[in-house]
């Protein structure tokens, strides 16, 4: 079976998230594409190999050439179309964060239960061998019982002008970075946090952080740290558990393919590994996707996850004094 993507919008993000490796993977075929800009989406159709273009992002859903929807819009459309896409019998591969904030999180799950499609939030991450290997290194109690964790996630981009620093489309340091930190600490911890306290460095003393630092504590009284910021100097994209024989250190836990480094260290002792560089996340992400589809299965992400992560998010804001991301309402 191949299935056929179409994608709403001309993102930025698609090359990578979705482009490279669909052409990659004989079960896929990228058959569609539509923007607001009819101009911009037919350079991006030639450039990327998309064989149409359609007029609406309705027209692409009303497509019977196309099986799956990518939906990489500013984080403020996620839901809707998602919904939308669902609606129309769409499987839906949906960027990150899934929502604005965990209520409308929760108004998408209810439009889509029981509907013959797969809704997979893309943290393309998750999926990576490095992920699998840490969570088997925690499951094995490698390092004992852990005791406290950190996760960060920190770019540099000054231009002020971008999307995620626009309050409108639901954006923020927290939104599009630190929704990483969150679920990483999520996903090796195998649990749910409640939010201490935290702190956010606002843009122009507005609702948008341009960077903010969670503390939280998991069951057990594990003490863990999610930050992330826009404006730092260098990238980072690093984790660590600590436990009461050693520690697991991560590097480049957000595009493991672009460089990573797992460093375990049990009783003094240090070894590490960079683990399956030549698998992308976007690519493990996307085959799963489609297996899925194909099988009826279960997703890694699913839309529990989804809504837990938003609580946390939405947590965060509350106790830095900022307000969760607003839902825009939906024309439909």
């Amino acid at each position: 079976m191949t299935v056929r993507f179409g994608i709403l919008g001309a993102a930025g993000i698609t090359p990578s998230a979705l482009i490279a490796p669909a052409h990659a993977n004989p079960d896929v075929e990228l058959v569609a594409v539509a923007a607001r800009n009819r101009g911009r989406a037919e350079e991006f159709a030639a450039e990327h190999g998309v064989a149409q273009v359609l007029d609406s992002y309705d027209d692409l859903l009303a497509s019977p050439d196309v099986d799956a929807v990518y939906i990489p819009l500013p984080n403020s459309a996620h839901a809707e179309w998602t919904v939308r896409a669902a609606r129309a019998g769409k499987h839906v591969l949906v960027e990150k964060p899934y929502a604005s904030n965990a209520e409308e999180a929760r108004r998408v799950v209810d439009a889509v239960a029981g509907l013959p499609v797969v809704v997979m939030e893309a943290f393309h991450y998750r999926h990576h061998p490095l992920i699998h290997r840490a969570e088997q290194l925690l499951a094995d109690g490698a390092i004992g019982d852990v005791v406290s964790a950190e996760a960060v996630f920190d770019i540099h981009l000054p231009d002020r002008t971008n999307i995620r620093y626009n309050w409108d489309l639901a954006g923020g340091s927290t939104m599009d970075l630190g929704c990483y930190s969150i679920h990483l600490l999520r996903t090796l911890l195998r649990s749910e946090p409640r939010v201490v306290s935290a702190e956010a460095r606002r843009v122009d003393g507005g609702q948008i952080d341009e960077a903010l630092t969670a503390h939280l504590e998991f069951p057990g009284g594990i003490r863990a740290v999610a930050s992330s910021s826009l404006l730092e100097d260098a990238e980072r994209q690093s984790a660590v558990v600590t436990g009461t024989r050693g520690s697991i250190a991560i590097e480049g836990f957000v595009k493991p393919h672009g460089g990573n480094s797992l460093t375990l260290t049990v009783d003094g002792h240090s070894t590490t590994e960079e683990v399956a560089p030549d698998v992308t996340s976007y690519g493990a992400q996307l085959a799963a996707f489609v297996a899925a589809v194909e099988e009826g299965g279960p997703v890694v992400v699913d839309s529990a996850d989804s809504i837990a992560t938003m609580e946390v998010i939405d947590a965060c804001y509350r106790a830095a004094g900022l307000e969760p991301r607003r839902a825009v309402p939906w024309s439909h």
